[in-house]
């Protein structure tokens, strides 16, 4: 009969255990069935554990047995007024039962007895000291007066850190203001080796350094004073230290075990800079002309050094990532495919234009200093630099274009001629038929050889560009050596041109006329200086 009662139990367990509650006669039966020791499974009051079972009962594990007791621990005497001299030891044949008035809270065992080296009855009684000094205590700090307390102290504690940190503020301010007052600088006879600012910045450092360690410190108290004042919040003060030495503790060991990964990092930064001085010395004794490479301009120097720097710090960068920390975790790695897809989509004008700026280095259309036109724009080249080109115009205007706009456009520059006096500013005039070709060529040199800057060798020529319907068009063409003086060369040169036609009569057709006029259209030369404009000599602004 027993052996069909435990088939049975083995195949419906739940019908053995009920409603979870444990009898002694059930676990008594069970007793003499079989034992097994299992792991000991605390019996819990809130926060508290109060003993541990060992037994494990087929059908009845240590762990279901510590919950059941726990369950009706709290269910009977944790919230309820019943006294706790009614928690008695009642004997049976089986068991030493530990009961509450006529309500079950716990069987003791033989098997139970002989795992802690002790008698049923003394066991049964040290359970239930226990249980009434956890039930007191549960019962002491969920109670109002507790309460009230806690809630005290926190505001009190509160308070207090308050006004310990407002103190240590004004402490640290008026520290720094006494020795930022006092500090002077380290000199060697008139040689300041250590100025002061570096002294009361390292000052300053230094006291807020000092001032945040004491307001973790004051937090880390702060926080455990007013967690342990709450039966609820007491676990986290428990484990407060653990989580704050936790982190330091797992950085610690991590940077432990990636030193060998460090140093190897450390040797290839060194390695790679050193590199990068070498070579930045030989390209500096390139662009100096103290080195020479066959076929390789001195200009082309130090935008080859800053290729190859980063070609250099790439691959550099690509020996490196395998050491970084993290570079291995899913989550490092799709940040850098999502850096790297954000760069490809924002960066293609960019790319555009190192590419266009690296192509005109080597194309040496332009230099920084020089006179050029790239589109509409003409001035001089301020800067060159692998994004843009600036550019400062006549009028003191700087002008930024992009690389890829002056790789796309035609460049025209003034200077290179220019070095060797063979840089020619052409200018246009048109004059009736009714006047001599040949009286119009003098005309337009003398006005050249009265112009400043204009050179005297080679000589300026006349061009006849075309002959219109009422005048020709006469191209005066001069060489100068300054392009950088280019308006202020027109603006001469016209002045001169209309000076000599005037004084020789002959009219300047622009623009367009339909007749002739009653009397040419001529600025006497006793007319040039009708005021308010003086004659050069008299006092006055010189026309």
């Amino acid at each position: 009969m027993i052996k069909l009662v435990y088939a049975f139990l083995l195949f419906f367990p739940s019908l053995a255990v009920g409603s979870g509650s444990e009898t002694s006669d059930t676990l008594g039966m069970f007793q003499v069935l079989k034992v097994d020791t299992a792991l000991v499974a605390p019996v819990v009051l809130g926060n508290d554990t109060l003993f541990s079972v060992q037994a494990a009962v087929k059908g009845f594990s240590a762990e279901r047995r510590a919950g059941s007791i726990s369950r009706r621990i709290m269910e009977i005497l944790a919230e309820s007024g019943v006294p706790l001299d009614s928690i008695v030891v009642v004997e049976s044949e089986v068991s030493s039962d530990i009961v509450v008035g006529d309500q079950f809270l716990l069987a003791v065992f033989d098997i139970d007895a002989s795992l802690r080296g002790t008698t049923r009855l003394e066991l049964a009684q040290q359970y239930v000291a226990a249980i009434r000094a956890g039930v007191e205590r549960h019962r002491e700090d969920r109670s109002k007066a507790t309460l009230l307390k806690g809630i005290i102290f926190s505001a009190a504690a509160t308070v207090l850190l308050v006004l310990l940190l407002r103190l240590l503020t004004w402490a640290q301010r008026r520290l720094e203001n006494a020795l930022g007052i006092r500090v002077r600088g380290i000199a060697i006879q008139n040689y300041e080796i250590i100025k002061a600012d570096w002294l009361k910045a390292a000052i300053r450092l230094t006291s807020r350094l000092v001032k945040w360690v004491l307001v973790v410190m004051l937090l880390y108290m702060y926080l455990e004073f007013v967690l342990r004042r709450f039966v609820w919040t007491r676990p986290f003060a428990d484990s407060l230290i653990d989580l704050a030495l936790q982190p330091l503790i797992i950085i610690g060991s991590s940077a432990r075990a990636y030193l060998p990964n460090f140093f190897f990092l450390v040797v290839l930064f060194f390695l790679t800079r050193y590199l990068l001085k070498f070579l930045r010395i030989i390209f500096l004794e390139i662009e100096k002309g103290n080195m020479a490479l066959p076929g390789f301009d001195a200009d082309w120097a130090m935008p080859t050094f800053k290729i190859v720097r980063v070609l250099i710090v790439a691959f550099a960068v690509v020996v490196a990532f395998p050491y970084i920390p993290g570079s291995n975790s899913p989550a490092f790695q799709g940040v850098s495919i999502f850096l790297g897809v954000l760069f490809s989509l924002g960066s293609t004008s960019a790319v555009a234009n190192i590419v266009a700026g690296v192509i005109l280095t080597y194309m040496r259309s332009f230099k920084v200093g020089e006179i050029v036109k790239i589109q509409e724009t003409v001035g001089l080249v301020v800067s060159r630099g692998l994004l843009v080109t600036r550019i400062r115009t006549p009028k003191n205007v700087e002008v930024t274009i992009p690389n890829a706009t002056v790789l796309g456009a035609h460049v025209i520059n003034y200077s290179v001629q220019a070095k060797t006096g063979n840089l020619i500013l052409p200018t246009s005039v048109t004059i009736g038929y009714d006047a001599p070709w040949r009286q119009v060529h003098a005309l337009l040199l003398m006005a050249a050889d009265k112009t400043e800057d204009v050179l005297k060798d080679p000589k300026p020529f006349v061009l006849q560009s075309s002959l219109g319907d009422f005048y020709v068009n006469y191209e005066l063409n001069v060489y100068v050596g300054r392009p950088e003086r280019m308006p202020a060369i027109y603006s001469d040169l016209h002045q001169n041109i209309q000076d000599t036609f005037n004084e020789y009569g002959v009219q300047i057709m622009s623009p367009n006329y339909m007749m002739d006029r009653a009397k040419p259209t001529l600025v006497p030369k006793d007319q040039w200086y009708e005021p308010p404009a003086k004659k050069p000599g008299v006092p006055g602004p010189e026309m």
